[in-house]
Parts: structure tokens; sequence; C-alpha cells
């Protein structure tokens, strides 16, 4: 028997889209309705072992249908651009499945499956297995075909053969068309007759059995549906017509040509790859498959004999005296992500053709004394592989590592930001340097992981040592040819040593205070609970979903309308309850517990463990090679996302204190930099005008999109007008905007419209990127960093579309990371050339936090605004507002 699945694909990426979160990868390319799609696709797999597959789309908008009725699917809004650009990824994402696909122009996707399963009913041995969202496709049940409709998102499935289909209405699938042709579909705009709802609709043909017979019956109805069934029983007859699936397609049914023989694990690696699901490459266990097609793909990459010296602490001396002052490279070896805690396996060194490998424990000698020094020395130059991580973790162990010249970590992201593949391995590849083993082929992964024997190590490291001294070169010339070189060598390097100093320093954490708000917050969650059960009825698990839903929709009664249900329950996600907060009392008491316990784990018990017992206080990780638009990323913790907009988020703040006694933390923010980024790029001289003034630009905006006068702008208006100017930074569609504020989509596309009819230098300016990316392919900052847009003359809409937002939020977002980026190195700088105690510890996005000593305090509040505020000159003023206090919260 063939199992055959074939899934209605626009249905399902549509379900998994507005099922799943916004997800991105690190180039800003939406990938939810991806991964929902993929793990629908893995779940069918490995659930159903199918032997024939099959996607059909949708091949356009207009269909044969419209011929008949031309307000066919008429009212729906056009697709959010955030779905769009993810159906290219699924129609990529089904080669590296070996799955097939199919559109043709004129049909819908629901014909080509009717088509399919008409010929599967007449074929022997044939099982189909249809996968949708869309109820009209219970129509093609039969002996043979099962309908499955997802539920949940497209997490579950309701399967309907013609038997569950009688259960549930009463109908043959044959009928499903006339329930259809009653009482119409509001998504498809087929207008059924007016007043028959389901219920009705189900009554009728119970009765009458199909849409003609209740026309013809139409007398015996009685008060106002008689009348509408008369008058509407052309409507009725061509909605029945329009929801009749086609099922003679023009098309290839060669089954053969469906068959399905499995996946290639390097070509679905590689996608994975790409799209960044790093979770689903484990689950498969797909790494060491993606990582072969590449070493296939790129070649060996010159590889000649390498000689390697695995020393032991008696050789370390000759090696000290006649080779330091000959390394061409440097290599650390770590283990662990966070460097502040890895372990350091060993270091090599190359030259001449040499490398040689120090294990750790050598390198701990006494005799090696001279190297360690050597290191430590930042007049003698060293080309290396991520100083940043390296002297993290050689600091932990009482080492120094200073006088980096190259990074060749840092080139890689520089030279291609969207590169999420940065390894040794994976440049050496790219770049077609010496190639280099996968370190988990060599090391192991996870709790496998182990360092091998000497010689094993020794060559492994060696490589990478080598591959060092090769790429340093190819990089250096590649970065002097795309014009970065002065964004590498002026800004970029010379940060990751002022940020590695910042996390070795660290700030502070007040454990104590950590433990008051944690009873405040514990005090305030048992308040909470006994107003939620008080309201609720009585106690249940407010962390139990199904009990909530319980209480929610079936004890208190309210509402279930577009709330999801599954087989555990109601949803009761963040997303359902701020819709029933204005309902019931007891949901925003639910809010501000689910708030509270999220404080309390994440932020007060997670930083609690974070504290290191030696300094007592906490050290970050700012990853400087993250985000595709130049900004820094802190983790181990992350203290970018100590959620401040709550008052109760705002007091974890108050834990982190000055080091010294009578020091002061010093905090610097800088004002709106990105709407003033936009305003030089652009030149739009209403933006300029604002912030030449020193004007409160969202009211400036307010004012100018709603043409009032600045004491009519209200609250409201304001916040419209602040989602607007960081919506257009960030390249937000009528979607985003809508789903911000709340509102319409055609609300959304006129307020937009509204602004870029008042501000029309931005609107030149979105035109004039735009132009510029197709004909360069790239797009740049001030400070030449660079972005490559592939995608932005794709002929296909949708991958277009979002290079084209790419390319206009890029420059301005990217700009403003350069700025702060910039503000650091020269306050570095300045802290060391004014000889000041004053330390810098932190960056949170725009802001720059330090403890200052009391004798310093006049001289850090007109120093830190200089700086920032003279860190690029634009068209308009920078402006950096300083705050102080005893702690973080005060100083904000």
């Amino acid at each position: 028997m063939s199992k055959v699945i074939v899934i209605d694909g626009n249905s399902i990426a549509s379900r998994a889209f507005y099922a799943l979160p916004l997800l991105s990868n690190s180039s800003g390319l939406h990938t939810n309705a991806v991964y929902g799609f993929t793990t629908m696709l893995l779940k069918l797999i490995e659930e159903q072992k199918p032997t024939h597959f099959l996607v059909a789309f949708d091949a356009g908008k207009v269909v044969f249908r419209h011929q008949e009725y031309g307000e066919y699917k008429g009212g729906r809004l056009k697709t959010p651009p955030e779905l769009s650009e993810q159906f290219p990824l699924i129609k990529e994402l089904l080669e590296s499945f070996g799955i097939r696909r199919f559109e043709l122009a004129g049909y819908e996707a629901d014909d080509i499956i009717g088509t399919l399963t008409k010929a599967a009913d007449a074929a022997e041995d044939m099982e189909v297995l249809v996968v949708t969202g869309d109820k009209d496709m219970l129509q093609l049940s039969s002996d043979k075909v099962t309908i499955a409709l997802t539920r949940k998102g497209i997490s579950e499935m309701e399967l309907y053969d013609p038997a569950a289909i009688q259960e549930k209405y009463g109908l043959s699938p044959q009928q499903i068309i006339d329930l259809k042709g009653l009482m119409g579909d509001t998504s498809d705009n087929i207008p059924g007759i007016p007043g028959v709802g389901e219920k009705t609709a189900l009554k009728m043909l119970h009765q009458y059995g199909s849409v003609e017979a209740v026309l013809e019956h139409a007398d015996e109805l009685t008060g106002k549906m008689k009348e509408k069934v008369k008058e509407h029983a052309q409507d009725a007859r061509m909605s029945k017509e329009l929801a009749t699936i086609f099922r003679e397609v023009p098309m290839d049914l060669e089954w053969t040509g469906m068959a399905y023989q499995g996946y290639d694990p390097a070509s679905l690696a590689g996608m994975f790859r790409k799209l960044e699901f790093k979770s689903l490459l484990e689950k498969l266990d797909l790494t060491g498959a993606s990582l072969a097609a590449d070493e296939a793909e790129a070649g060996a990459g010159g590889n000649a004999e390498l000689a390697v010296r695995v020393l032991k602490p008696a050789d370390v001396a000759d090696f000290a005296a006649d080779g330091l002052d000959r390394i061409e490279a440097v290599h650390v070896e770590l283990y662990g992500e966070n460097p502040h805690l890895s372990t350091v396996v060993g270091v090599a060194f190359y030259a001449d053709g040499e490398a040689v490998v120090l294990p750790f424990d050598v390198l701990n000698a006494d005799e090696a004394e001279p190297v360690r020094l050597w290191l430590a020395d930042a007049d003698k130059p060293k080309r290396i592989y991520d100083q940043h991580r390296a002297e993290l973790a050689l600091h932990w162990r009482g080492m120094l590592l200073k006088g980096c010249a190259f990074d060749v970590h840092l080139a890689g992201y520089l030279l291609d930001p969207t590169d999420t593949t940065l390894s040794l391995h994976a440049l050496a590849l790219k770049y077609k340097a010496p190639s280099v083993e996968d370190d988990e082929a060599v090391f192991g992964k996870g709790a496998k992981y182990q360092v091998p024997e000497e010689a094993v190590l020794g060559a492994h490291l060696g490589r990478k040592v080598r591959a060092v001294a090769e790429l340093s070169v190819r990089m250096q010339a590649e970065l002097e040819r795309l014009g970065m070189d002065k964004l590498y060598h002026e800004l970029e390097l010379p940060l990751s040593g002022v940020l590695a100093d910042m996390e070795k320093t660290g700030i502070k954490t007040n454990a104590e205070v950590l433990h008051q708000l944690g009873a405040e917050f514990g005090a305030q969650l048992e308040g909470l609970m006994a107003k939620i059960y008080e309201h609720g009825g009585g106690e249940f698990n407010i962390n139990s979903p199904k009990q909530l839903g319980e209480v929610l929709f079936e004890r208190l009664g309210l509402s279930t309308a577009g709330v999801k249900k599954n087989k555990t329950g109601y949803s009761t996600d963040a997303d359902v309850l701020e819709k029933l907060s204005s309902k019931h009392e007891i949901v925003r008491y639910i809010l501000d517990y689910r708030t509270l316990a999220k404080l309390q784990s994440t932020y007060v018990e997670g930083l609690l463990k974070e504290i290191r017992p030696e300094t007592g206080k906490i050290h970050t990780y700012f990853r400087q090679t993250i985000a595709a638009t130049g900004r820094l990323s802190s983790q181990y913790p992350n203290l970018q996302n100590i959620p401040i907009r709550l008052e109760e988020g705002r007091k974890i703040r108050k834990a982190f204190v000055p080091s010294e006694p009578g020091w002061r933390i010093v905090a610097a923010d800088y004002s709106q930099i990105e709407l003033r980024v936009l305003a030089h790029i652009s030149g739009d001289e209403k933006l300029i005008e604002a912030f030449q003034l020193d004007m409160d630009i969202h009211t400036k905006t307010a004012m100018d999109v709603f043409g009032v006068s600045a004491d009519q702008v209200d609250a409201n208006m304001r916040r419209q007008a602040k989602a607007v100017n960081f919506g257009i930074v960030y390249g937000i569609s009528s979607y985003g905007l809508s789903q911000n504020l709340d509102i319409g989509r055609l609300e959304a596309d006129r307020f937009i419209e509204q602004y870029f009819a008042v501000f029309q230098g931005v609107r030149a300016y979105m035109d004039d990127i735009v132009k510029h990316a197709k004909r360069d392919g790239y797009v740049t900052t001030l400070l030449a960093r660079r972005r490559y847009l592939p995608e932005i003359n794709a002929s296909n809409f949708n991958l277009r579309s979002f290079a084209e937002r790419t390319a206009m939020n890029t420059p301005i977002q990217g700009t403003a990371a350069d700025i702060i980026k910039l503000a650091m190195v020269r306050m570095a700088e300045r802290l060391k050339e004014e000889k000041l105690a004053s330390r810098m510890l932190l960056q949170v996005h725009d802001e720059l936090v330090f403890e200052v000593p009391e004798e310093e305090f006049e001289i850090m509040q007109k120093l830190v605004p200089e700086v920032m505020s003279k860190a690029l000159e634009l068209k308009v003023p920078l402006k950096a507002e300083v705050s102080t206090g005893t702690n973080w919260y005060e100083s904000k």
C-alpha cells in the first residue's frame, strides 16, 4: 500500500506564521513560518512514513473562479511581508527535504490537491493524507483519502474520514460544499445566504440534503429566512460552485515523480544552518553531515605538510629563546561557551611553517614564564583568533594577553556580518585556506567532550594556528579592498580590548538587595495568588494552562471567541490574557503574577547565581560578532535585557552598585540616536529642524502627521507617533504597526502613508537607498560597515521585499551602533589620558554605565556627554543625558 501525503502549502505556512511568535535569524530574516512548517514535515515523516510526498501552493492571486465572481477572496488583507518573505524559504526547504512541490497558474492549491485525490480514488493500493487548515478540503474525504485538519496552530491534527464527518456534522463529504454554499465564507468572500450560519445551514441540510433542495423548498421556511433564501438563491448557487474544488487540473499525475526517498543529510543540514535552526541540527544529528558537505565543496584548501612540536616543560626555554621573535600567529584553544568559565586547553604558535603547541599545564609551568610574558606584552604584535574570548579565559587563570594586531574571528564577522559560522573550520573553507578539522570531530560534543591524546591535539591546534596565519593575510587584503580597513583597525579591534577590560572589571552586585527584592516579590506574589483564588472561586495551579483555562472559560465563563483550544484545554498565553484583561479583574492579577514570577526566577534568583564569589561582581560577556547591524549583545548573564518598563523590573538595578566606598554610578544615555541618524542620512528638513531646535520629536511628528498644534497633541497621538517613528527605523510593515498599536491593518497603512507625506525626505531616502542597494548589492553605514543583500534583485517578490526593508534600516541601525562603539573607544582613551580612576562598566543599547570616585564626579559629568556627543559629526546634534546615583537604579 502506497502512503501519499499532500500538504496545502499556503494554508499550513499561514497557520504556522500566526501560531508562532515572530522569529528571525541573525540576518533579520523572519523564520517562524518556516520553523513551524519544518516541525510538521519532520513529524509527518516520522509518524506516517510516506512513500510519496507533495506540497501544493497557490500560484497567484487570480484564478479561474474570478471569471465567475470578480470579488472572490476580495476581502482578504494583503499577506504580511513577514510571512510573504518566508514562502521562498519554505520552497527551498522542500528541496532540501527532497519533497516535490507543485503550483500552476490559474489554479489554487485546493484544486491541485482535489485532482490528486481523485486520481488516488481511482488507483489501487493508494492511501492519501491531506494536511490542511481549510475545512473546505473535507469534501475530498473518501475511503482512500483522510483529511488532517490542523489544530492549535499546526502542532495537533484532527483526522476526518467520511465516518468522522458524518459523526461531527451529520453530512457526507460532498455535502460540505452545500454547507459552504448556504453559509458562505468570509475569508474567501463567498457570499452564501445572509443570516445563515453553520448551525442554520446544518439544520437545512439535515432536512433537505442540498442547496438545490433547500431552494426548491424555500416556501416551507418561515419568517425572514424564507425571504432571504428566495432573495439570495442565485448567491447560494454561485457560492456552492465557488466552494466546489476543481478536480480536473491539467497536471502530470505520474506517481513516481512524487516518490519520497528521504532527505539528503548534507542538503538539509545546510538549510538548517542558513535558517539557524540549531536545535533541529542537533535533534537530527546533522552537524557532521553539513560540515562534511562544506569540505567537499570547498576542497582541501591547499593543505601542505605541517611540522608540529608539542612541548614539555623542559623544552620551553629553547623555544622561548629561539622562537618567540619569529611568531606569525597565536591560537588559544578554549572549551566552554562562557569565556569567564572556559577551560584553557592549550596555546599554539606558528612560525616559518612550523607549529609549536603548549598544553595548558605546560603553559602554566614555571618554565613557561618567558612565554607568558611575551603573551602579556602589548608591544609584541599578535595575529590571533578571537582575542576577546582568549583574553578573558587567560585572565581568570592569572595570565595576560595583549598586543592583538589582527583578529581573524572579528575580521570574518566584519567581512560578512550575516555569517553565523565563524569557526576556524568554516573560515578556512570560505577563504580557501589550508583546511581545519571541525572541533566536534576532534573533541566530541557536550558530555562526550574530551581532550584527545597529545599527538591528535597537537596536530589539530597546529592546523588551527597555521590557518590563523594564512587567513589574517587574506582577510586584511579583503578589508582594504572593501574599504573597511579603518573601521576594523580604528573601531572594532580596539573595542574588543575595551570590552574585555570592562568584563574583567565586572559590576559590583549587592546580593542582599536581591534577597530583599526576592522577599518583596515573594510577598507580592502571595498577595496576588490570594486575589486570584478569591476571584477564581478557589485554589488551583496558576502555572497550569489547563487549570487556568478551566477557571477562566468554564468557571468564570469568559468568552472563548478567538481563543485557541487543544487537547489539554484553552490557550492562556500572554496575547489571550491581554485581550481578556478588560473583561474580568482576575486577568490583570494573573498577568501581574506572571511578570513578578519571571522577575523572581530569571532576575533575582538568576542574577544571584551569577555573582562571582571571589569578586562579589557579575562579569557579563559582550558578544561583538552576533548582530548583523553591528550592535553588541550581552550574555552570561544578559545585562542588556533587564526589564525596565515596570517599576518592579527597574528595582532590579538597585543591586548594581559601585565597587568602592564613596563612589557613585554614572549613566549616560544617547537621546533618540537612531532618529537623529535618520535625520542626518535622509536630510529631511523637518526632522533636522526638530532636532536642531531640541523639540520632542514624537510630539513634533504627531503635530505634523495629525495636523495639530503642540498643545493639541494628546498622549495617544504621541504614543502612535512614537511607534511610527521607531517603526520606520526598523522597517516596520503595516502588519507590524497594527500589532504594536492594536489597530487595523488599513488604519496602520494610512498612518504610514501620512508619515511619508509629511517627511518626504525620509521617503526619498528609503527609495534612494533601495536603488543603491540594487545597483551595488549591499548597503553601508556612515563608517563603511557593509551588509550584503543577495536577494535585493531577486525575481521573487517576497525575498526582494525583505532585502529592500533591510536596505532601508541597516544604515540607520548600523550607524547608531557604530556611534556608541566609537564613544566607548574614545572614553577608554580619555580615561587613560586623563589618568582617571573612573571605570566604564556596561553598555546597554544606547547607554554607558560608569563607576566614579567622588573626586572625579564633576569631571565625569562633563567628560562623558562631551565624548559621546562628539563621537561622530552629524547634521543634527548628538545628545547624551547623564544621571547619577548610589546604584544603577538611582542613576536612571
